[in-house]
């Protein structure tokens, strides 16, 4: 939620909470806000508010349903958007930390249901049980997304949820243009090429569904990615030049190749 609200060039503030459940169990709405909480630590927003409720009849007493919004400002003239990027800048993209908050009903289905895999199994290539990786926490960008713009002039920035880097990343781009991205430019959390492999997933639904390694993209100029890359690199966040901008025709598109 707070990553959607930096790409805009805004300092997210603070968030509110609403948490349904079929019975409250006080020490599960306890976890469950703690880490929200945690959440917020790691954005530099506060926790406000929030609402909780009791359905019985409409949801199961294990069952719950979480939702929050998030409020942040910018200045009007500062605003990111598709009229700052232009032909011949720079694509830098922020690593992402595992599945983050999308593709899970096609990994559930793969990992689970077809290939009937135990959480706690150590799948070949994954290095760690199965449930580690799929409860793998999103990461959280704003902090060093907003030192990013200290630094130097960001361009467009585009947080990769659903539909993955082709439905997210042209959203920044002005029409005419095209984002050119190098696959082997970046390193790919194992998760993903164990559900491509069990699943035999084709290569673009595996791009439509997931971020494939990439949580944040940025564009810069050519001449603020040296700055850009160094400062992620001392902030402890992997961070790799995956591409560029080119000229195109019609709608913006981006393009990964092989």
């Amino acid at each position: 939620v707070v990553d959607d609200i930096v790409v805009c060039g805004a300092e997210p503030l603070f968030m509110t909470d609403y948490i349904a459940t079929g019975k409250v169990v006080p020490e599960r709405i306890a976890a469950i806000v703690g880490g929200i909480a945690k959440g917020c630590e790691l954005a530099g927003v506060a926790l406000v508010g929030g609402e909780t409720a009791e359905h019985p009849g409409l949801l199961d007493p294990d069952e719950y349903d979480v939702a929050g919004a998030a409020t942040g400002v910018v200045e009007h003239d500062e605003v990111l958007g598709p009229d700052r990027v232009a032909a011949g800048d720079v694509v830098i993209a922020l690593a992402s930390s595992g599945l983050h908050s999308n593709g899970y009903s096609l990994a559930r289905k793969v990992l689970l249901e077809e290939a009937k895999l135990a959480l706690d199994a150590r799948p070949e290539g994954l290095g760690r049980p199965l449930v580690d990786a799929l409860l793998e926490p999103t990461r959280i960008y704003v902090k060093d997304t907003l030192a990013l713009m200290k630094a130097v002039k960001l361009k467009g920035l585009s947080h990769i949820t659903g539909s993955g880097i082709p439905g997210n990343l042209p959203r920044c781009l002005p029409e005419g243009t095209r984002a050119v991205l190098r696959e082997g430019a970046w390193k790919r959390p194992p998760i993903f090429d164990l559900i491509q492999r069990l699943g035999s997933v084709e290569r673009a639904e595996m791009y439509d569904t997931f971020n494939m390694g990439l949580g944040l993209i940025a564009v810069v100029a050519p001449e603020d990615v040296a700055v850009a890359l160094a400062l992620l690199e001392a902030r402890g966040v992997e961070a790799y030049e995956v591409g560029q901008v080119e000229a195109g025709s019609g709608e913006a598109t981006a393009v990964i190749t092989p």
